[in-house]
């Protein structure tokens, strides 16, 4: 009798507690914090795609046909203007030359006969002039001579590093032919481009505050210690990608940087009246983002964003929203599409503040 009293009073209790605790539960509301997108003036820090151009760099080729007879450099050697860096047989050139002197040390020989025999009135003045066009076109064909055995002689033009070399001793080689590359890597070019609007706040910033620095992020996503200067922009826009070229110059005092390297460059692009939210407001599903908008009866609908741009724990908005719109600020992961939910307002200032971010 007394085990049936207690088992009834056990069961009385649980149930008790039971409901309780249903009911506590259902007591329970949550509150979400919501907030809305803000327009600001602003700058980020954007990369682009860039690729990387000796200040100069140049093909070596041959002038003259003939047997590449010496090579006095090496692939990757760092050569001085003026460095003799190949040599093509010059025997035939050579005995060119020496036919033109010949020629030459005749005209003038005969030129001081005929002048002698002017002097005496025994040939015309005529024959005398005739001998010094004869000396003259014989002096032309030696200097001729020379120039194409200085071509049998390929020296560097300026200093820099040497490239490949697709030839061997021996080969013969064709007037024209690809000897080597010669790069001058002291300083480097990094081409990069720019969209249409970006450009246009550029060139209202640069006006202001003068030429911008830019850094280089490298393929092993080390940054490079010196700092470029953008110092060209190309004339026109490409209109496929509606972007426009920019050119930035680096040192390069340790060649670090080679010819065909690729890069990002880092750019402070400025924002005027850009519109931001938090990233912490948005959700990602596949490769599209997504923010939960509240309507006028408190209910959550999600909704596609388009992001043009990226800042610390903020999104810059290309479109999508605007600054009427009410967006979950957080607990986005716990509701759901047509939920209800209860929230507080936080004004959007106050929440950019909390961010930390630097507003112009």
């Amino acid at each position: 009798m007394k085990r049936n009293v207690i088992c009834l009073g056990l069961c009385a209790l649980l149930y008790v507690t039971g409901c309780t605790a249903k009911k506590e539960e259902k007591e329970e509301v949550v509150t979400y914090a919501v907030t809305s997108p803000l327009k600001i003036d602003t700058s980020f820090t954007k990369e682009y795609v860039s690729q990387i151009r000796s200040v100069r760099n140049i093909e070596v080729r041959a002038q003259e046909k003939g047997y590449l007879q010496n090579i006095y450099v090496d692939e990757g050697q760092h050569v001085h203007a003026g460095q003799l860096l190949f040599r093509i047989m010059p025997t035939m050139l050579q005995a060119e030359l020496l036919k033109a002197q010949a020629e030459t040390k005749a005209a003038e020989i005969e030129l001081q006969n005929t002048k002698l025999l002017t002097d005496k009135n025994v040939v015309s003045k005529n024959e005398l002039a005739m001998a010094k066009a004869k000396l003259q076109q014989a002096n032309a064909e030696t200097s001729l001579a020379k120039l194409h055995l200085s071509f049998t002689e390929i020296r560097a033009p300026f200093d820099g590093t040497i490239d490949r070399i697709p030839l061997k001793l021996g080969s013969l080689v064709d007037e024209g032919a690809l000897l080597t590359s010669l790069s001058d890597n002291s300083q480097v070019f990094a081409y990069f481009n720019v969209s249409e609007p970006e450009y246009l706040n550029y060139q209202s910033s640069a006006k202001i505050k003068g030429q911008q620095e830019v850094g280089l992020l490298l393929a092993n996503n080390e940054l490079l210690k010196s700092k470029g200067k953008v110092e060209v922009i190309e004339s026109e826009f490409d209109n496929e990608t509606g972007n426009i070229a920019f050119r930035a110059r680096f040192t390069n005092p340790n060649n670090l940087l080679r010819n065909g390297e690729t890069g990002k460059i880092q750019m402070v692009v400025p924002l005027k009246q850009a519109l931001v939210i938090p990233q912490k407001a948005t959700y990602d599903i596949q490769d599209k983002t997504y923010v939960f908008v509240v309507d006028k009866n408190n209910v959550v609908h999600s909704k596609a964003i388009n992001i043009a741009g990226e800042l610390p724990d903020l999104y810059v908005l290309g479109d999508g929203l605007d600054t009427r719109d009410k967006i979950l600020l957080e607990g986005v992961q716990k509701v759901k599409d047509d939920d209800k939910i209860t929230f507080k307002f936080q004004q959007p200032q106050e929440v950019i503040k909390q961010l930390g971010l630097k507003t112009e």
